[in-house]
């Protein structure tokens, strides 16, 4: 992403962001009925304390100076969470070195050990990209065999939007597929050096109305639901809880592993599963 494109993703965070708040939200009349959702410009301008014309810049992304500061207090205005605080300060950084690729190198044998440790619980490790890099019996069996899934398309954010059964199996995709793209945004931004996350979005975007549509919302976060319904073609409904770990506190490497929930028959189903020779 270079300079231009940088002040552009800021600007439209910024836009976004100031349409979700209203004037009730941070203590100001209504006044009279407003053309579009949120605040006005002038009004962040003013909670924040900056000048309305440079604010206007800001989101007009303008190549202008902006200290952390000032950053903060417009974070506070727009009433940004911790993961939405971040991403502004990301995105309004300087520069951004090239990062290195992603390691190439195959999962430790310790690590897979893990994964098939799980047993009946459908277990995943995702990479920086959302790439899925690794996973155990159970999830092949609920998801789908991962292994068919050539190593560039093995991806969950473009499974979900390109690949259909495997989409079918979530009850609830479109939350889904939307906290997990607030997910893959915040990425983006910590590794806004990385040209990969420019030309994923655009290959998409080409192929998906909805992931373009979505991606435009600019919404960030760095966890998401841990209740998951899955319909599967053979033993029909599982209902999970899902828990998300850092492997060696490496933000970067999350292993997802989903727990059957124990009233219901899910338990059952997924000793069925992984016991059978079906995916």
């Amino acid at each position: 992403m270079n300079e231009k494109q940088q002040r552009t993703a800021l600007a439209h965070f910024l836009k976004t962001r100031r349409a979700h708040i209203s004037p009730g939200d941070v203590g100001l009349p209504p006044g009279v009925r407003r053309r579009t959702p949120g605040l006005r410009r002038e009004e962040v301008a003013q909670l924040a304390e900056v000048g309305v014309t440079w604010y206007t810049w800001l989101e007009q992304g303008r190549d202008i100076n902006v200290s952390e500061a000032v950053l903060t207090r417009i974070a506070d205005a727009l009433k940004l969470n911790r993961d939405e605080r971040l991403h502004l300060l990301m995105l309004a950084r300087s520069s951004f070195p090239m990062p290195p690729s992603p390691s190439s190198e195959p999962v430790s044998s310790v690590l897979q050990q893990l994964l098939d440790n799980q047993g009946i619980n459908p277990t995943y490790l995702t990479g920086r990209r959302c790439d899925i890099l690794a996973w155990n019996e159970a999830a092949a069996k609920v998801f789908g065999d991962f292994g068919s899934i050539s190593t560039e398309e093995r991806n969950l954010i473009w499974l979900l939007f390109t690949n259909s059964e495997f989409r079918r199996r979530f009850v609830d995709w479109e939350r889904y597929a939307q906290d997990l793209l607030a997910i893959f945004r915040a990425y983006s931004g910590r590794y806004m050096g990385d040209p990969w996350y420019m030309r994923f979005v655009t290959d998409l975007a080409e192929v998906n109305s909805e992931f373009e549509e979505w991606w435009q919302q600019h919404d960030v976060c760095s966890q998401f639901d841990q209740h998951r319904q899955i319909t599967h073609p053979d033993v029909g409904g599982l209902s999970f809880e899902v828990i998300t770990l850092y492997v060696n506190g490496d933000p970067d490497l999350r292993l997802c592993t989903y727990i059957g929930q124990s009233e219901s028959d899910t338990i059952k189903k997924l000793h069925k599963l992984v016991a059978t020779n079906f995916i």
